[in-house]
């Protein structure tokens, strides 16, 4: 049995025995928490963990009961709903899953309790990595959620694949050249391989920007953002290379068709069907992947440990770091609207103890964000490549966590989108992007570099 089923299996059990000896204490009254969460066919994890806390929570807390509401869609689905769940008191969960570049926004908005003064009695806060805790702030300095796990971003290949054409293992592309000729190479041996998946367009919406767009714009020496004056990069140098770059790879047939990039639903093809049956060289993923390709997976693969591989991802021309990844990640929250703050946040807690953290890690494949799941003998065996994707934190970056990144996310989309699909250069592709910018933030509010 894999290991993350074997701790899901003895968690569940504890579960279970919790459940069956507790007492309960019934001081709280009969009450009803809302929780909202994701939950797609290939993305359980959550709905495990919650199903998981809800007995533990109620077994401890007679007259309570726990509304699990998940919500069907992708990330960008499930943020719209849920927004529009937050928009009224009626509807506003008492939990949620909150992703982390969206907290500012939603803190602006008034849908987030301020947790500081709850954190300072929970004991387990002390050993959540301090990067981590700072994807949970507002503008204010206070702390509204509370992270689940980290990520990295890194380039995933076949190995069958690249040594077909020639290409040894391990493979370390040490610049975007390095990526386009060995793209070549592939395309060469066998046309009818995809030599080289890059997300852009609208339809894989953050996924274009997280696993895509940014390691190219930040392995420039750019940026999107000046955190020192505050203010969003325009008519940058490296965000015209960047779109040059997907211009490059998606004319001369190295990436996917245009079309298949504008499905929303491309990266199930990626993990199910191209990297399984031998028909794609690479793709620039989170350090999640394996969780698509472990035993009870969505697309439980057994032979992706033995023929895949993993690379950072190289700056422009190997320059110092030589490689640049990206973090995102996911937090719970407590809505600012709920009842009882308290109740809440208890259950909160009860959903990211140890037991709980330590499951939700492996099962998903995150980086651990709490150091005794870090140093958990069950998180650091859970797939090969964790020692490998965990490293990359030392040269990852983080999106800029304003209120108003979510247009400028969109623009960048869009950007890449127009390129790809011919209808501007990127050149112009790029002046649309910075008309956009200066539209939603104000000249003001804008650098040149």
């Amino acid at each position: 049995m894999h290991r993350a089923l074997k701790t899901l299996s003895l968690f569940a059990s504890a579960v279970v025995v919790l459940s069956a000896c507790s007492p309960g204490t019934p001081d709280e009254g009969t009450k009803t928490l809302k929780v909202a969460y994701q939950k797609t066919d290939s993305f359980t994890a959550l709905d495990t963990m919650f199903q998981a806390a809800k007995q533990e929570f109620e077994a401890a807390n007679q007259g309570v009961t726990v509304e699990l509401q998940p919500i069907e869609g992708n990330d960008d689905d499930y943020g719209t709903k849920l927004a529009l769940a937050l928009r009224s008191p009626s509807t506003a969960p008492d939990v949620f899953y909150e992703d982390t570049f969206k907290v500012r926004s939603d803190v602006d908005a008034g849908y987030l309790l301020k947790l500081d003064p709850l954190l300072e009695g929970w004991a387990d806060w002390e050993k959540y990595d301090d990067a981590a805790k700072a994807a949970g702030k507002a503008d204010d300095g206070g702390t509204y959620a509370v992270p689940l796990g980290t990520d990295t971003r890194a380039i995933w290949y076949n190995k069958k694949v690249l040594a077909a054409a020639g290409v040894s293992d391990p493979w370390q592309p040490r610049s975007w050249q390095d990526i386009l000729d060995t793209a070549r190479k592939i395309k060469t041996n066998d046309p009818s391989v995809i030599p080289f998946n890059m997300y852009a367009g609208k339809g894989t919406g953050e996924g274009t920007v997280m696993q895509g767009f940014y390691e190219l714009l930040y392995g420039t020496g750019s940026s999107l953002y000046d955190e020192e004056s505050k203010k969003w990069v325009v008519g940058s140098a490296g965000f015209r290379d960047s779109l040059a770059f997907l211009r490059t790879l998606y004319d001369e047939g190295l990436a996917v068709t245009p079309a298949e990039a504008l499905d929303a639903n491309v990266w199930k093809k990626v993990f199910g069907e191209w990297f399984p049956n031998g028909k794609l060289g690479a793709t620039v993923e989170g350090s999640y992947a394996p969780s698509f390709w472990q035993e009870g997976g969505s697309y439980a693969w057994p032979a992706y440990e033995q023929e895949m591989g993993v690379a950072p991802f190289p700056t422009q021309n190997g320059e110092a770091p030589g490689a640049v990844s990206m973090s995102g990640g996911w937090t719970l929250a407590v809505g600012a609207e709920t009842k009882d703050p308290d109740l809440a946040f208890k259950f909160l807690t009860t959903a990211m103890n140890e037991k709980n953290s330590l499951a939700f890690t492996v099962e998903s494949s995150q980086i651990a964000v709490r150091s005794d799941v870090a140093d958990d003998p069950g998180y650091q065996g859970a797939n090969p490549f964790v020692k490998d994707v965990s490293e990359l934190v030392s040269v990852t970056r983080y999106r800029p966590a304003t209120s108003d990144y979510p247009r400028i996310s969109a623009a960048v989309q869009e950007a890449t989108e127009a390129v790809i699909t011919g209808s501007r250069t990127p050149e112009q592709a790029a002046a649309d992007y910075d008309a956009a910018v200066t539209d939603i933030v104000g000249a003001d509010k804008t650098v040149r570099k």
